[in-house]
């Protein structure tokens, strides 16, 4: 019997894995067994016949960072050149043709700005929501977050407290990487600790907040703890119910201080999120990462443990800059679920459906919005 055989059939049946049983997995070179394990719990924990998609834009704010991550090509320090504010106006009007294009959500992140005040944000959050009422606003990180604390001399709660009052509506699973401790002080200097970015998202959670949780795998991290980074996830998450969904993705090294670093394939991804879904047996959904995968591999993470293609991603400024470029359409990320035997849906943060009206809305003006770039773009070369 394969030696894994056992611990696949203990997940697929709803037990819960173990430390040494999660890592016999990633230790394990049976894709195709771990693969199919993930998806047929994927299948019990979402039988219906459809698989889901949002459409958001990911707006950066701010690329000024006071922290330095040696793993990111985005941020620009205080006093370095190249550092930006994104002017308001600019960014409402990045949120009003989101609108148009049927988006009901922003992803809005930044660096950690050294001068600017909670009250900055608060306007900010107000400034969007005024605007547009029905916009999930799905804002601020937990490194973002903890940086306010400090900047402000507030507690996490108050912090929350005052944004929730003012629009904020969900919390990104951003700046996780790998929650321990060792890994991060050897790549990161002046960023939230594992227990303060755990901390962020127990207290939102228990304001009855949702969030979504991440990590960024195949740098310095061992095995052991990457299951680590899981079971700290895995333990808040019986604590609070609050993630709804999980996302995983491999370290992008070009233009970074990492750049000696080999980045990590396929393989290890499909790998690492298929024993994900195993392991976090707490956390409804996966997303897909054909942000930095692409489409195919994207698409083929659909039968490894996702359950969700992630987003439209109509904006997307962090990974790019680490020379990782991948767009997909609306209509490839549909067809992308059609073509694994899925009816493709349109979903909110919350993963429920949308209206299939809005859902229809939503497929010809992204049709009609690239063609009209394609026109603008022939002009160009003309």
């Amino acid at each position: 019997m394969n030696s894994i055989t056992h611990i696949l059939e203990k997940s697929v049946a709803g037990e819960r894995l173990t430390f040494d049983e999660g890592l016999a997995l990633l230790q394990s070179h049976d894709l195709v067994a771990i693969g199919k394990a993930a998806n047929a719990v994927t299948t019990r924990l979402h039988p219906e016949p459809y698989r889901t998609y949002n459409i958001d834009r990911n707006i950066n704010y701010t690329n000024i960072c006071t922290a330095v991550c040696d793993f990111c090509a985005f941020y620009r320090g205080p006093k370095e050149e190249g550092g930006w504010v994104l002017p308001r106006e600019e960014l409402l009007k990045k949120v009003e043709e989101t609108v148009a294009l049927g988006g009901d959500q922003i992803l809005m992140q930044g660096g950690l700005h050294h001068e600017y005040k909670l009250e900055w944000y608060e306007e900010l959050l107000q400034d969007i929501r005024s605007r547009f009422p029905t916009v999930n606003l799905h804002a601020f990180s937990p490194p973002e977050l903890f940086h306010f604390t400090k900047l402000n001399g507030l507690s996490i709660k108050d912090v929350l407290q005052r944004l929730k009052a003012a629009g904020l509506g969900s919390i990104p699973g951003g700046g996780a990487e790998i929650l321990v401790d060792r890994v991060r002080d050897e790549m990161t200097r002046g960023k939230v600790s594992t227990d303060d970015w755990l901390e962020v998202m127990r207290v939102w959670h228990e304001m009855g907040g949702h969030s979504s949780a991440t990590m960024m795998f195949g740098h310095i991290e061992t095995l052991e703890e990457r299951i680590e980074h899981l079971e700290r996830l895995r333990q808040v998450q019986d604590e609070t119910g609050g993630f709804t969904a999980f996302i995983c993705w491999t370290f992008q090294p070009d233009n970074t201080r990492m750049e000696h670093v080999s980045p990590s394939g396929s393989y290890e991804y499909l790998k690492t999120q298929a024993v994900a879904r195993l392991y976090l047996d707490n956390i409804p959904s996966i997303q897909s990462s054909w942000v930095t995968q692409g489409l195919k591999i994207g698409q083929l993470a659909m039968l490894y443990g996702a359950n969700d293609m992630g987003s439209l991603m109509i904006e997307e400024n962090v990974v790019a800059e680490a020379g990782t470029v991948h767009y997909l359409t609306l209509d490839e990320i549909r067809d992308a679920i059609v073509e694994i035997g899925f009816e493709p849906r349109q979903r909110n943060v919350h993963y429920e459906l949308m209206d299939p009206e809005h859902e229809k809305m939503a497929v010809e003006a992204n049709r009609k919005w690239l063609a009209d770039r394609q026109v603008k773009n022939v002009y160009e070369l003309v």
